[in-house]
């Protein structure tokens, strides 16, 4: 199939497996464990509903966003997702121009294989920094420089990797560190002889370009990669982490990876402009909830005082929809601008944006909603109530989270 031909993600999902080794695609589409929480993202969004609005005027539809103080073109954003050259050399790069083509941001992850200063000169108004907590304070420390010295506005930290997770199929296809191609691996990718001769041709296994500094002179890809493996999960990671990087960084800071409503007003208290409610696409805790499912509660904790965004599971223009319905400014996605990079270059990628921003107009003049601002909870029908706390409920959550409070 022809990337042009592409009319859903799943047309994209379809192309970038048959072009990619399982060891990559799998590396991609896996979650934890049994996986239960990949499907359960999938599964909160279809227990909503969107109710229409008819005999309303939507000849013009206006899907743009202010957010963090900056004006999108669309609610949307592409989500970190490290080792992007693995799937497409430059995976990353190409990910920083067309977020900047289409005006969306791209959260570039710091365990990228293209550096920060490449996709601040690439996208310098669209580019997002996202870092780990570290082992190295050192490191955390100069990472929160070089996003500063590249003159980006706005950085997230993850905080929901305090350890690794078991990504069973990882394990299964030997993707693990250090990562040595076995005889059973290269004679499964010789299926896939675009893939390799492209890996080849780039030198490999690629390097994590912005972990290359902190490697003694002359290391290999691998060698960077297994120094990441040795620094990051950081369990000892705690609430002043968080209050060192906000005394560090001047721009606009975003904590990724929240899920407990708890979480989100201490977060708030601590500084942060923006939340982005998510259990890391599936990949870390199998039992954890779905973010759309935790997003009301969230959004009552903290109210307007912090802008709330969501990730994970986030496949249609109508997740999107019922995303902000719920109190989301915007939803980030990771998966399907990977399929997009993995299937046609940045050509696929500029296809998945073009997808999901056809899909949210097409859904805003289905409901009789011209601007995102006309979108709110009664749009939406559950089979169920939404379940707000109280306001005696909040008034004391926020109370037992943040003592010090008037």
């Amino acid at each position: 199939m022809n990337i042009e031909k592409a009319v859903n993600f799943d047309d994209l999902r379809t192309q970038a497996k048959r072009k990619l080794p399982r060891i990559a695609f799998d590396f991609i589409e896996g979650g934890a464990d049994d996986e239960f929480c990949l499907a359960r993202n999938r599964d909160a969004f279809r227990r909503f509903r969107l109710l229409p609005r008819y005999l309303v005027d939507v000849t013009t539809r206006d899907q743009s966003c202010t957010l963090l103080g900056r004006t999108y073109s669309s609610p949307f954003g592409i989500s970190p997702t490290g080792l992007a050259g693995l799937f497409r050399p430059h995976a990353d790069l190409m990910l920083a121009a067309e977020a900047a083509a289409a005006n969306i941001p791209y959260l570039m992850s710091s365990a990228s294989t293209d550096s920060i200063e490449e996709a601040a000169q690439i996208a310098p108004h669209n580019t997002w920094f996202q870092i780990y907590g570290t082992r190295n304070e050192t490191i955390n420390d100069d990472l929160v420089r070089r996003a500063r010295d590249a003159a980006l506005e706005t950085l997230v930290l993850s905080i929901d990797i305090p350890v690794n997770s078991n990504r069973e199929r990882n394990r299964r296809n030997g993707f693990t560190r250090p990562l040595k191609m076995t005889p059973a691996i290269v004679f499964e990718a010789m299926g896939h002889p675009v893939w390799v001769i492209r890996y080849l041709r780039s030198g490999g296994m690629p390097m994590m370009k912005n972990w290359a500094n902190y490697a003694p002179p002359g290391a290999r890809a691998g060698d960077v990669a297994d120094l990441y493996g040795t620094l990051t999960p950081a369990p000892a990671m705690t609430w002043r982490s968080l209050d060192r990087i906000r005394s560090l960084w001047p721009g606009k800071l975003v904590v990724k990876g929240i899920l407990h409503p708890q979480d989100a007003v201490m977060a708030m208290h601590a500084g942060v402009d923006g939340i982005i409610v998510s259990n890391h696409g599936g990949r870390q805790l199998d039992s954890a909830p779905s973010p759309v499912e935790m997003l009301p509660s969230i959004r009552a904790a903290v109210g307007e005082r912090v802008e709330l965004m969501l990730d994970s599971g986030v496949r249609r223009g109508s997740d999107i929809v019922t995303a902000i319905c719920l109190g989301a400014r915007a939803v980030t996605f990771g998966r399907p601008t990977l399929y997009g990079a993995a299937a046609g270059g940045r050509a696929g990628v500029k296809k998945a944006i073009d997808i999901m921003r056809r899909e949210v107009d097409t859904v805003m003049a289905q409901i009789g909603c011209t601007s995102l601002s006309q979108l709110g909870v009664a749009n939406l029908y559950r089979e169920r109530p939404l379940e707000y706390p109280s306001d005696d409920a909040l008034a004391r959550l926020v109370r037992d989270t943040v003592p010090d409070l008037d």
